[in-house]
């Protein structure tokens, strides 16, 4: 995600409290029960933008000797796939470039990035999400991963798509669409350029497939509680979960734990939605703004999104 400029009048204040980190269990947990950040722009009346279309199934490997962005964008251009939700494993970058969640560093963000960390050496990759659409109009991709560094730590974050390059063959599995876009693009509400879905006006009408939802949520507003709102927008009783990359203000999981940063990046490592909440589970990876990493299912409720968080829902 990459900012753009808003009239400075618009300034950005945090709602969000310090955390406390509590000294008998390695958690950490907010001191006030409102985890909302309030965003530099105004909120806009429909909280996540979401469409349906005919879903393919891909699966290809990313070619050593190139960019992550152009290993994945070749095989989905070709196949004429326009948005996408990718599983990516195993292979290995070098170089490789990354950034972390941050707190802002500015009076108009509610979260920013790090600076670039570049790991001499070869890194391999464990398992990450990736959105695939565009950007002015060219393949771009939005990933969340985790990896292990040349000196053996294992890491986790925003890898950049252009920088990055493929080492060894990566296995990617891509679940993706031919009927709607998904475009980066300047957000008033963040200040920050990202991705949305738009359906394309014309398609050829003769795809066959399981119906596929594309979609994004907005700032504060629940994970959960907003993929189960998605599903009955489109009269789904219940959807399998291929992919999703975000943020949210810190974590509550279902096994007690919390994460209580402010900045986070997130990928979906599974999960399945239920029309009326009955099913519906969503297990995640997250890394805050120290580098510690945590996986687990979240509660219902209670993990609002920071900036953003792009979705891939499959008709169960």
């Amino acid at each position: 995600m990459r900012p753009y400029s808003l009239p400075p009048t618009k300034q950005n204040s945090l709602l969000v409290s310090a955390c406390l980190l509590t000294a008998d269990k390695a958690v950490r947990r907010w001191s006030v029960p409102d985890r909302r950040l309030q965003q530099p722009g105004p909120a806009t009346a429909e909280r996540f933008e979401s469409f349906a279309g005919t879903g393919r199934l891909l699966s290809f490997d990313l070619q050593p000797g190139l960019s992550i962005n152009d290993a994945i964008a070749g095989p989905l251009v070709a196949a004429n796939i326009r948005a996408a939700a990718l599983v990516i494993e195993g292979g290995a970058f070098q170089p490789f470039h990354y950034l972390m969640p941050a707190l802002s560093k500015d009076d108009l963000h509610a979260a920013w990035y790090s600076d670039t960390f570049s790991p001499p050496g070869e890194t391999k990759l464990e398992r990450g999400n990736v959105t695939f659409g565009e950007r002015d109009g060219a393949p771009f991709i939005h990933c969340h991963a985790t990896w292990i560094e040349p000196d053996g730590k294992r890491c986790a974050g925003h890898i950049l798509p252009h920088e990055t390059m493929v080492s060894q063959p990566v296995r990617a599995t891509a679940w993706g669409v031919e009927d709607i876009r998904m475009i980066s693009e300047p957000d008033a509400e963040t200040a920050f350029t990202i991705f949305h879905p738009v359906p394309l006006d014309k398609t050829s009408g003769d795809a066959t497939g399981p119906r596929t939802i594309i979609a994004r949520v907005r700032p504060n507003e629940d994970i959960i509680t907003a993929l189960e709102a998605i599903c009955r927008k489109h009269g789904l009783a219940g959807a399998h979960l291929r992919g999703g990359v975000g943020s949210l203000i810190g974590a509550r999981y279902t096994n007690g734990s919390r994460v209580g940063d402010i900045a986070t990046e997130v990928f979906i490592t599974g999960g399945f939605v239920s029309a009326n909440s009955s099913r519906t589970q969503l297990e995640i990876t997250m890394v805050d703004t120290k580098g510690g990493i945590t996986n687990g299912a979240l509660l219902r409720g209670e993990n609002p999104v920071c900036i953003t968080f792009e979705l891939c829902l499959e008709e169960a």
